[in-house]
């Protein structure tokens, strides 16, 4: 068994759900040399999330954040930690919901991702910034 450890800076990104599989993959070549094993992402970050979504159509994207932005809208009044800004504890709150982590299976030196499915970045602030994701991988 064998595991590897990398840091993965994303550039900066507007406010929205991103489709970071690519950029993922890319900052991983060891992957290839796993046969069975499984990634873990985990962001490092308080204020943007990680999750496994649809990787075909935009709509799905955009509609995921016309969602959340309407469930947990910017400069609600029961929100008292305003410090940084009407979208900050916004974001905290979306962070929290979608989660700071997913875990992929790894197979044949491939993400097992299903044929829609795709690794989402979603940037819960308006300014939020480059992000880091450490990414842990193992296996045989």
């Amino acid at each position: 068994m064998t595991f590897h450890q990398v840091d993965i800076r994303l550039k900066g990104r507007a406010r929205g759900f991103h489709l970071v599989t690519g950029e993922v993959v890319a900052a991983l070549p060891a992957l290839k040399t796993i046969r069975v094993g499984c990634l873990h992402l985990f962001i490092q970050h308080t204020s943007a999330s990680l999750t496994v979504n649809e990787n075909a159509d935009p709509d799905v994207r955009a509609d995921m954040e016309r969602w959340f932005d309407r469930a947990v809208p910017d400069g609600a009044r029961e929100f008292v930690h305003t410090a940084e800004g009407d979208d900050d504890m916004p974001a905290h709150v979306k962070a929290s919901l979608l989660g700071s982590s997913v875990t992929i299976p790894i197979r044949d030196g491939r993400l097992a991702l299903g044929t829609w499915q795709g690794i989402y970045l979603g940037e819960h602030r308006n300014e939020g910034g480059s992000r880091t994701l450490v990414a842990t991988f193992w296996g045989e």
